[in-house]
């Protein structure tokens, strides 16, 4: 595709087919998104209507990568080519045109010079400007290849015929230069075009680059290194330390830690036993292990992220629509301007001025750019999108980009968001001497409890070394508690009921460890209290600099909870939140989120479980946790792979910059179109005999679409 009209034509083509719902085409990317109906039509025949059109589709999914990958390889090959062996014609060309135009024999090399520009390096303008006026389109080919022909045809008469001119007294003029120099200029301008755009879209190739190639299969004993598309899910494959996980799977024989961080965001490698999850792309580090996949392929949370990073970079923001529709009539109306002109010329000037009409409009037809219309949008998108993605956030599509910098209110959900949502011990008060066999005791009861405190706790003793012992029985004591039996003495842990029911006094500490919305847990032998032990679910180091920043960047800042009244009053007051809603049902928090939006605001709800789900549809714009549930994953608009929630302000700047950036892109695109024409025109010739040369026309459009991709490439390197 050479420009934007292109893009609009295969989009058309592919809607018009029966079972398509909705065909998106990314000019930027190269990419055609389409819903269908499978059982009306195959991807064949929308290959086929793509070929009819003028151009191709790759379709196969395999190894759709590679093939794109190798025939822009080959394309920007043939672009450089093209754009050397232009210039090295169009130099000597351009010398003869203005330095040497009276020498002998001037005007028939100029000819043969131009001829071959126009005839081997730039024939494909001429191909396609053909086939699209068979179609009834026309593109930015069309305007080159009208422009150079007009300018060819006119310098040839005036070659054969010079008598026509100088029998009426004026000069028989030749504009060959003006032929093979607009072309060697708009190559050039493709050539750094592409080069550019290659570079708009290097975050899915450093995603990509992720997956290793090949992987060591374990078969019958034997290890065999196979090429990672034969994977299969159940097959076994060794891993060995240093060298990347090559498809998704669990750990089957041995133990290592795993660096995820190009996943997760996480520094701190991960320990990997028997059974857990391993995924593709990460890094193993010290210990050799098999494993077992069980996602190879297109089926890996890796492959998945690629593809909503691509299928996000090829989505349209809002905006990109109304540049579509200025697209679809851009050509028609320039090439309408350029007979406008000639006519001007002519009528103002008679015959005598037919060389500045003949310029005039052939200026006008070149100095246009489709193209820079065409980039503004989808280079800042891919730019942006590309951008989040290294820094750990996913951006589902463009719409969610531009809606996420005109948010103005974000509603937090608790556990999960800005607490670990894991519960922890914080606190633990001895009343009894601190003995490691009490500790010992303790967690052999809290291991064989189903409680959910429990783990906490177990987990806590772990860290401290703890150990089991052997007790005589095990007891489930309802909505109490447990007991253990150890040798002649009986050992309980429960709640506070169970202990006031054996007549203990409740210690003081633990009326501001429950005001602080802690979890009690009382531990006891026989009749005796022996600790009291708080826990919590901790709030995230980050939660903090995170709700700091939303709200010095004027967000006002909401948390709904399905917890008590004190736990939420402890989050919301440490984090300095001034509103928050405790005990909230699903239904509720949607509502919330509506009585928001009914006040003008723009609402992002950030949440991690299905109980987020609804009011996640709700919001303007919806926000998952990574490490949260499938289903918030597939509601949110956007995700963050970490849990670190200082992602979220970062995303929102990250919003304001791209969509700042597509404004200044449409801005550049529409100003150059607006004064480059009418000076093409020669709208100031009246006044200071201003006159622009078809070669500084060519010139001026081949850097107004690379300007604009540069531009947007400026997103990349902003901190």
């Amino acid at each position: 595709m050479s420009c934007a009209v292109c893009a609009n034509s295969v989009e058309q083509t592919v809607k018009a087919l029966e079972g398509v719902e909705n065909s998106t085409v990314n000019f930027a990317a190269a990419t055609l998104s389409v819903t269908f109906d499978p059982a009306v039509l195959t991807l064949q025949q929308i290959q086929s209507a793509v070929q009819k059109a003028g151009y191709d589709l790759i379709i196969e999914e395999d190894a759709q990568g590679d093939l794109q990958a190798e025939m822009e390889k080959k394309h920007y090959q043939k672009i450089k080519r093209n754009t050397i062996g232009a210039w090295i014609l169009a130099i000597p060309l351009a010398t003869l045109g203005m330095f040497f135009m009276h020498a002998p024999y001037a005007n028939w090399i100029m000819m043969l010079l131009a001829l071959t520009i126009m005839l081997f390096f730039g024939r494909s303008f001429y191909i396609n400007g053909f086939r699209n006026a068979v179609r009834g389109s026309a593109n930015m080919d069309t305007l080159v290849a009208l422009s150079t022909t007009i300018a060819f045809v006119f310098s040839l008469f005036n070659t054969l015929y010079p008598e026509f001119w100088t029998s009426r007294g004026l000069e028989a003029h030749v504009y060959y230069e003006a032929s093979g120099v607009i072309i060697a200029f708009v190559l050039l301008g493709k050539l750094m075009e592409d080069r550019a755009k290659n570079s708009t879209s290097s975050a899915i190739k450093s995603l990509m680059g992720l997956q290793p190639k090949t992987a060591r299969r374990v078969k019958d004993d034997l290890e065999e290194e196979v090429p990672i598309a034969t994977l299969q899910i159940g097959d076994i494959i060794r891993v060995r330390p240093g060298e990347k996980i090559p498809v998704d799977g669990t750990l089957r024989e041995g133990h290592s830690s795993v660096d995820e961080s190009m996943l997760s965001g996480e520094s701190i490698p991960v320990v990997k036993q028997a059974g857990d999850r391993l995924l593709a792309g990460t890094i193993n580090q010290k210990g050799g292990f098999t494993m077992n996949a069980t996602g190879v392929g297109n089926a890996t949370m890796l492959a998945q992220i690629v593809r909503m990073v691509q299928e996000a970079q090829g989505s349209k923001a809002p905006v990109q629509r109304i540049v579509d529709k200025i697209s679809s009539i851009f050509v028609p109306v320039v090439v309408g301007i350029s007979i406008l002109t000639f006519a001007v010329w002519l009528l103002v000037g008679g015959t005598t001025y037919f060389s500045y009409a003949l310029l005039s409009a052939v200026s006008v037809l070149v100095i246009a750019c489709p193209c820079a219309l065409g980039l503004a949008t989808p280079t800042a998108i891919m730019v942006g999108i590309g951008k989040a993605a290294g820094k750990h956030i996913l951006i589902k599509d463009a719409f969610a980009l531009e809606n996420m910098c005109k948010i103005d209110a974000v509603v937090l959900d608790k556990t999960g968001t800005l607490t670990e949502g894991r519960p922890t011990v914080t606190d633990v008060f001895w009343l009894d001497k601190e003995e490691d066999y009490l500790k010992d005791i303790l967690y052999t009861a809290e291991m064989r409890s189903e409680h959910p405190l429990a783990t906490a706790i177990a987990c806590w003793l772990e860290e401290k070394g703890s150990s089991l012992v052997d007790v005589q029985s095990f007891e489930s004591l309802t909505g109490l508690g447990v007991r253990v039996q150890e040798g002649d003495t009986t050992y309980w842990v429960g709640s506070r009921n169970l202990s006031e029911m054996k007549g203990i006094a409740i210690p003081s500490v633990v009326d501001s460890w429950q005001n602080a919305g802690k979890s009690v847990v009382y531990y006891g032998r026989e009749n005796t209290l022996i600790a009291v032990l708080a826990v919590s679910d901790q709030i995230k180091p980050t939660s903090f600099e995170a709700v700091k920043r939303l709200k010095s960047a004027g967000i006002s800042v909401y948390l709904l909870t399905g917890d008590g009244e004190k736990a939420a009053s402890s989050v919301a007051s440490a984090l300095g939140i001034e509103n928050f809603k405790a005990e909230v049902l699903p239904s509720d928090k949607e509502e919330y989120i509506k009585q928001l939006q009914s006040t003008g605001k723009k609402v992002a709800m950030v949440g991690d479980g299905i109980n987020d789900s609804q009011a996640l549809a709700r919001a303007d714009v919806s926000i998952a946790m990574g490490k949260g549930t499938d289903i918030a994953m597939d509601v949110a608009m956007v995700t963050l792979i970490t849990s670190d929630l200082t992602l979220l302000p970062e995303a929102i700047r990250l919003s304001k910059q791209t969509v700042r950036l597509i404004h200044q892109n449409l801005f550049w695109a529409f100003i150059y179109n607006l004064i480059g024409i009418p000076l093409a025109a020669g709208i100031l010739y009246p006044v200071n005999g201003l006159l622009l040369n078809p070669m500084l026309a060519s010139a001026a459009m081949a850097f107004s679409s690379v300007s604009v991709v540069l531009n947007s490439l400026r997103l990349k390197f902003k901190k």
